[in-house]
């Protein structure tokens, strides 16, 4: 009998129910607005910050072909889940196909995970252009970098290959998500199966795309604050630091944000909280990191000038 209705429970979840902030239903108008305006400005920045990257020859460094794809990232990463999302905040009935939840789980979970690993590669780069600067140009070449990103979006897409198809093949006793987004963890919370496979996978996953990362950039940080300490002047020590500041911003809001989402004990008080973090760490995030890389970088700003000047003599 336990099978049988395991099977029909299964074939007969073609839709999921969002329900997450369902305790606020007075404030998803202010959702709305600050998500929509939010979501214009991570599409107006990143897409910006592509655009200078590829215009002005002097930002066709490493360093900008990286932060090139962080920012299609975010802009992939958002777009998977805040279209969707403005609309339920204004729907009666705030749901997903089961094929659609599974497109959004996979898509945030690649983006998610690519980021990590971005942000690892990226920490790489500037501990080379500070700790060898004489042999950057030699160690950071084209071919490098193009492996390099290329092995973080092949690293971000395998493991949510991996992860989305182990959820999407589980029994689920019931419909209705807990959560805003199809996030991973709140898709298994509905599964009426065995599910310490997906728990080792996830673990193993975490090991390769969280911790060793994150490892990985303290280390390199490490040396650069040595090499940096190093310097004699006040005025070199100031200019290197800079050229790495941006980056250490965005990797302690990141993965500070990550961490207190799925390594702090769980509580049902605090569920409401988990979620606007959540959205913190999917929306203001990928807002925030082109003006950090923005107004703390000299190169965008005289990058924007030039560009300016450009425009503004061919139309005079």
């Amino acid at each position: 009998d336990r099978e049988q209705m395991e099977t029909h429970n299964k074939t007969s979840v073609t839709m999921f129910f969002l329900h997450g902030l369902a305790g606020y239903p007075v404030f998803y108008m202010v959702f709305f607005l600050l998500c929509l305006i939010m979501y214009i400005v991570i599409l107006m920045g990143n897409s910006f910050l592509i655009t200078i990257s590829i215009l002005d020859s002097h930002l066709h460094t490493p360093m900008y072909f990286f932060l090139s794809n962080l920012s299609f990232l975010d802009i992939c990463y958002t777009s998977s889940s805040i279209p969707l999302l403005l609309v339920n905040f204004l729907s009666e009935e705030k749901s997903i196909s089961f094929i659609g939840c599974g497109l959004q789980m996979f898509f945030s979970f690649a983006m998610g995970s690519t980021e990590c690993v971005l942000l690892s590669v990226m920490a790489f780069d500037r501990y080379v252009a500070i700790c060898n600067p004489l042999r950057y140009t030699i160690i950071m070449n084209k071919g490098l970098s193009v492996k390099m990103v290329t092995g973080c979006w092949m690293a971000g897409g395998l493991t949510s290959v991996i992860q989305t198809s182990l959820v999407m093949r589980l029994t689920f006793c019931g419909n209705v998500i807990d959560y805003l987004t199809c996030e991973i963890l709140a898709v298994l919370k509905l599964a009426c199966e065995d599910i310490s496979l997906n728990v080792i996978i996830m673990v193993i996953s975490n090991i390769f795309i969280i911790v060793i990362p994150v490892v990985f950039i303290f280390i390199s940080y490490f040396f650069i604050l040595f090499t940096i300490l190093r310097i004699n002047s006040v005025e070199g020590r100031k200019k290197a630091f800079s050229t790495c500041s941006s980056h250490l911003t965005v990797v302690i809001m990141f993965y500070g944000t990550i961490t207190f989402m799925y390594m702090k004990p769980e509580s049902k008080d605090s569920h409401a909280t988990d979620e606007l973090i959540a959205l913190f760490y999917a929306v203001v995030i990928p807002m925030l990191n082109p003006i950090i890389y923005s107004l703390r970088n000299k190169d965008v700003k005289a990058a924007v000038i030039k560009l300016s000047k450009n425009i503004f003599s061919q139309r005079t």
